[in-house]
């Protein structure tokens, strides 16, 4: 339900609506505009990075993932409201709201991934995680659908984009915080709170475990390789998230009317992959499953640098669609296979500080390429197609016997 509550900040903030309007209309289209919008997202991976972590081990030894759940859920919903006050210019009242309102909703998406392994079997990781990305995905619907029926009435109604598009803020807002109440009500913290932590003081009790995680690095080596995969395939489709509405209306000529209907589809077609894939990803393994994922993602960059006309581009961004919900759901099981289950939410923070790598690598790569080319986004998207090859030679050494031994020798150390 948590998923089904946050999806709507990605699919309109970041992906649908905010992005193409801060280009085009809160910095109007400056040259500048997109490597504003991807420093200013890049700014807030970088601090969730280098706070997740230690936030994850605070979590599992004060047994606070729900708490700082809702701490981060409410931060995010109030900085997103916030987005109601920009209007055309205020590009760095926009900056600052994207950083705030991203950084909490990336601590809220990894506080919620640690939840994964309390709530399904080994066996079940990848099923039960495809249920959330897909059941998420409709929610990005939702808030996208209302979002649009707005949007068509205010035009009908002679208004500009500086006049509706902070209503759709304020529509999303409303829908993420409603939503997640759900989850508030209905979830429990099955975790207990480590005496030791709350002898010492929690975090740093958290900075001394997150110490001493990194120390056995090496038998946790299967997961560092996980994490190195995925700062690269992450990059790619942190790419598709943040620029694919500014893509189309930039270089493919999409109205904007026509990218929300574009990523509203793009929304369906992820929901089928994760849900789909999550099955298939149980059965045939979950290295082969994400392997297959990326194939798909090289296809899509390759289709979307050549598209010359919106038919073409629809193709691309239904085979984006369903990469997209498989990969990351396919993902994030992985992680849970490999994660022990006294130090889960710290290793979804380490999880998160590789997504949040990723965020910031692909982006501003993708911005710095489009500067460097003189605003030529089709160079800049065939480049992104690297990224998912280099991600999948980083998979090939991952085995997911040994991670998951790993993980279980742990616990039993932990135990002892």
């Amino acid at each position: 339900m948590y998923d089904f509550a946050n999806s709507g900040y990605t699919t309109v903030v970041i992906t649908a609506v905010f992005a193409a309007y801060f280009v085009g209309g809160v910095a109007q289209g400056a040259p500048w505009a997109t490597l504003a919008w991807t420093a200013a997202l890049s700014l807030s991976n970088a601090i969730v990075m280098f706070t997740m972590p230690g936030l994850g081990a605070y979590a599992d030894l004060r047994a606070a993932k729900k708490r700082l759940l809702t701490l981060f859920t409410a931060g995010c919903v109030l900085a997103t409201a916030a987005l109601a006050l920009v209007g055309p210019g205020s590009v760095a009242l926009a900056m600052v709201l994207i950083v705030v309102s991203n950084t909490f909703y990336a601590w809220g998406e990894s506080m919620t991934a640690a939840f994964l392994p309390e709530l399904a079997r080994t066996e079940s990781l990848g099923k039960v995680s495809g249920w959330g990305w897909s059941f998420g995905y409709f929610g990005g619907m939702l808030a996208l659908g209302l979002c649009l029926a707005y949007v068509l009435w205010a035009q009908g109604q002679g208004q500009t984009a500086s006049q509706f598009v902070p209503v759709t803020m304020l529509i999303t807002a409303a829908l993420y915080g409603s939503a997640a109440l759900v989850t508030f009500a209905l979830l429990k913290e099955r975790a207990q709170a480590n005496p030791v932590a709350l002898g010492r003081g929690g975090f740093r009790a958290a900075l001394k475990q997150l110490q001493h995680t990194f120390h056995q690095a090496r038998q946790f080596r299967d997961f560092m390789w996980l994490l190195a995969c995925a700062v690269c395939y992450q990059a790619g489709v942190a790419v598709a998230i943040a620029l694919a509405a500014i893509y189309a209306e930039q270089v493919i000529g999409f109205k904007q009317q026509e990218t929300m209907v574009l990523i509203f589809v793009l929304n369906i077609a992820a929901a089928a992959g994760a849900f789909a894939w999550g099955y298939l990803q149980d059965r045939i393994g979950h290295k082969i499953a994400l392997a297959s994922t990326l194939l798909g993602w090289i296809t899509t960059c390759v289709m979307a640098g050549m598209s010359t006309s919106k038919g073409d581009f629809w193709y691309a961004a239904v085979i984006a669609g369903l990469c997209m919900g498989s990969s990351q759901s396919a993902g994030r099981a992985m992680a849970g296979l490999f994660a022990p289950q006294h130090q889960i939410a710290e290793f979804y923070g380490l999880w998160t500080f590789a997504i949040r790598l990723a965020s910031i690598v692909g982006p501003l790569s993708y911005g710095l390429i489009t500067w460097a080319t003189g605003g030529d986004q089709r160079t800049a998207i065939l480049s992104t197609s690297v990224l998912f090859v280099l991600g999948l030679l980083l998979l090939v050494p991952v085995n997911l016997q040994r991670g998951r031994a790993a993980a279980l020798q742990a616990d039993q150390q932990s135990a002892a």
